[in-house]
This record gives C-alpha cells, structure tokens and sequence, in this order.
C-alpha cells in the first residue's frame, strides 16, 4: 500500500500544481481586459481531481499500518510473488459473447432513440446475464 499512497500523492501535488496554473492561465493571460474571467469547469475538475486522489492516497497510508507487506512494497520481489487465483472462468461459454451482443443493441437504441430497440436490448441484457450467471448453476436434464 505505500507505494500506492505514493503514487496518489504524486497525483496529488500534480493536480495542484496544475490547477494553479490553470486559475492564472485563464484568468490574467487574456488579451482583452473584459475577458478576464476564471474558467470555472477546468478549476472544478481539477480540485476535484486533487481531492479525489488526496483521499485515496490518505486511504492507502492509513491502511498500509494495518496490512501486511505486499509484493510492490519488497524491493527483491518477483512477478510471481503477486500470482495467484483469478478465478474460474468458463471455457466454451457462448453467454459473454450474446451479452456483447445485447449490449450493442441496447446501444444502438440509445444512439437512435428508438424505445423498441432499447427495450429489446434491455430485456436480452438481462436475459444474458442471467443465463451467464446461472449457466453452472441449472442442473443439465437427465434422460
């Protein structure tokens, strides 16, 4: 974790840095005195963008004292030290690739605003996901 609270600190003084020079560069480098006003959607953005990684950064610190010593904190560490189990994942299933699928018309209805193409792909959004979670989960017929 601290190498990770390192990084978000970085991050951190990054994006202050950056909002400083954004607040004076769209306020005082304007040629027309009239049009010498802060833009305020940048300023926004970044703050909260140095909030958001101040507080993850703080989290990882905090955290770091109650956790044990992960592979990126060793300084002699191996790419296998990290390995372990992702988890299963299935083979020969045909359920992600009808989810794409459902996904995309789902999309597509979106882009057009067409209510019938968007309610189709909604219904087989659903109808996929739950055939992929279920698909080790319904007992094959016994004939």
């Amino acid at each position: 974790m601290n190498s990770s609270a390192k990084i978000m600190y970085s991050l951190s003084a990054f994006l202050a840095v950056t909002a400083l020079i954004y607040i004076f560069g769209t306020t005082y480098m304007q040629d027309d005195s009239y049009l010498r006003r802060t833009e305020w959607v940048g300023v926004v953005g970044l703050v909260l963008g140095f909030g958001l990684t101040t507080f993850l950064g703080v989290y990882f610190h905090f955290t770091h004292s109650r956790s044990d010593v992960l592979p990126e904190d060793w300084e002699e560490a191996e790419v296998q030290d990290k390995a372990g189990t992702l988890g299963f994942f299935s083979p020969g299933s045909i359920w992600p690739a009808a989810m794409s699928g459902a996904i995309l018309l789902l999309g597509l209805g979106i882009a057009f605003w067409l209510y019938w193409l968007i309610a189709l792909g909604a219904l087989l959004l659903i109808y996929t996901a739950a055939m992929m979670n279920l698909q080790y989960g319904i007992p094959k017929e016994k004939h």
